[in-house]
C-alpha cells in the first residue's frame, strides 16, 4: 500500500487555510488517503465476518474512569436529566455482546472533555471491535494483524513490567514510594496528592507509575515495529480481567489482562480480555468514583445498563478501542491532529 499522498492540490497554497477561519485544517490529498484508510478498515472487519452497528453517542451513562472525563450535556427542563457524550461506544457495544452478537465493530465519533493538543482532539473517531470466544493471545494476535495491513511486521510484542525495566532501570512492582517519588521529582513531577501521600497511597502511585511510563517508556516504544505491551498493573485493569503471573525469580504478579498497541511512540490502541464478573466492575466504579471526588472531578453513574447485561450473563471476549485520527496521522507522517481534521475543536 502506497501511503504517500498525491501532490495535487486543488485548492492551492495551504497557507490559504490555514488563514481563514471557515476552512479546514486537512487538505484535500489528506482527506482522500482518510476516505481509502477508513473503507480499508471496514474491509478488515467485514472479511472475519464481523457485523458493523451503531450505538448511541448520547447516553444516560458514562464509562467510570479515572483519567477519562466525558463530556456533559443537560437536558431541558422536565426531561431525563444530564446525558453524556460518550467517551468510546464500550458500554452500547457490550449490551449487544449481551443480547447474543458474536464479533461487531462500529466506527464511530468520541468525545473526552479537556484533551486538546497535539495527538488531541476532544472530537474524535473512534474504531472499536468485540469477538467473542477469543482468548487473551487471540485478542493481541488480531491487534497484530490489522496493524501489520500498513505498516511492516511482525509486532514486537513485550509486557508492561519488562519495557518499564528496560527503560528506568528497575522492576516497577519493586520499587518504593520513595524510589517512584524520587525518579518522578527529577524529571519536574509535581502532585497536590504528594503531600497527604499515605492518605493516597494507591492513587499517587498510580499517578506517579503512569508518569514515569509516559516520560521515559513510551517515546521508545514502536519506533522501528509497531509494538503491543500487555499484562499491564492491575491498578489499570480499568474494564478488563486481571491475572497472576509467576516471575522467573518465583514472585506472584497480580496484572491486568490489557494490551496496547504503539507506533513511533504513540499509543494507538487499548485492549482488553473482557472482564465478566458484573460485582467486580460495581467495586471498580465505585473505588473509580471515589478517587474522581479525591481529584476534584464530578461524580459519573454508577448503575448502568451494562452491569445489568453482565449480570444477565457476559461471554467471554476480547476488545479493542482504536484512534483513527491516530493511526492516520501515523500512516500519512502527520505531525499534529489538526492536520487529519476537517474542522477540529477551534474551528467546529
Amino acid at each position: 500500500m502506497n501511503l504517500d499522498p498525491p501532490h495535487s492540490n486543488p485548492l492551492g497554497d495551504d497557507s490559504f487555510r490555514a488563514g481563514t477561519d471557515f476552512s479546514m485544517t486537512a487538505d484535500l490529498a489528506t482527506l482522500k488517503r482518510r476516505s481509502d484508510i477508513l473503507r480499508q478498515v471496514r474491509d478488515f472487519f467485514y472479511q472475519r465476518d464481523f457485523w458493523e452497528v451503531e450505538t448511541p453517542v448520547l447516553s444516560q451513562e458514562s464509562v467510570i474512569d479515572l483519567f477519562l472525563d466525558p463530556l456533559e450535556v443537560p437536558m431541558p427542563s422536565g426531561a431525563d436529566g444530564t446525558r453524556y457524550l460518550q467517551t468510546s461506544p464500550e458500554f452500547g457495544m457490550k449490551r449487544i455482546l449481551a443480547s447474543g452478537a458474536q464479533a461487531i465493530f462500529q466506527v464511530t465519533k468520541a468525545f473526552r472533555s479537556g484533551e486538546s493538543g497535539q495527538r488531541h482532539n476532544p472530537e474524535f473517531t473512534m474504531l472499536e471491535w468485540y469477538r467473542c470466544g477469543d482468548t487473551y493471545q487471540e485478542g493481541r494476535a488480531l491487534l497484530a494483524t490489522f496493524i501489520e495491513t500498513w505498516l511492516p511486521g511482525p509486532c514486537e510484542q513485550a509486557t508492561f513490567h519488562s519495557k518499564f525495566e528496560q527503560h528506568v532501570g528497575w522492576d516497577p512492582s519493586l520499587a518504593s514510594a520513595g524510589q517512584l517519588w524520587q525518579q518522578a521529582h527529577e524529571l519536574g513531577y509535581a502532585s497536590d496528592l504528594e503531600s497527604d501521600e499515605e492518605a493516597h497511597d494507591s492513587l499517587s502511585r498510580r499517578n506517579v507509575l503512569n508518569f514515569l511510563w509516559a516520560e521515559l517508556v513510551e517515546p521508545q516504544l514502536g519506533t522501528t515495529v509497531p509494538t503491543i505491551i500487555y499484562d499491564w498493573p492491575a491498578s489499570e485493569s480499568a474494564l478488563a480481567q486481571t491475572a497472576t503471573r509467576i516471575t522467573a525469580d518465583g514472585r506472584s504478579r497480580n496484572v491486568a489482562e490489557r494490551f496496547e498497541l504503539y507506533v513511533g511512540g504513540v499509543e494507538l490502541a487499548n485492549g482488553y480480555h473482557e472482564l465478566l464478573d458484573a460485582e467486580v466492575l460495581q467495586q471498580r466504579n465505585t473505588a473509580n468514583q471515589s478517587a474522581r471526588l479525591q481529584m476534584g472531578k464530578s461524580a459519573l453513574p454508577e448503575n448502568s445498563r451494562l452491569l445489568s447485561a453482565m449480570r444477565h450473563g457476559f461471554p467471554d471476549c476480547c476488545g479493542v478501542a482504536l484512534g483513527i485520527d491516530r493511526l492516520i496521522m501515523v500512516l500519512l507522517n502527520k505531525t499534529h491532529i489538526d492536520q487529519v481534521l476537517t474542522f477540529p475543536w477551534a474551528r467546529a
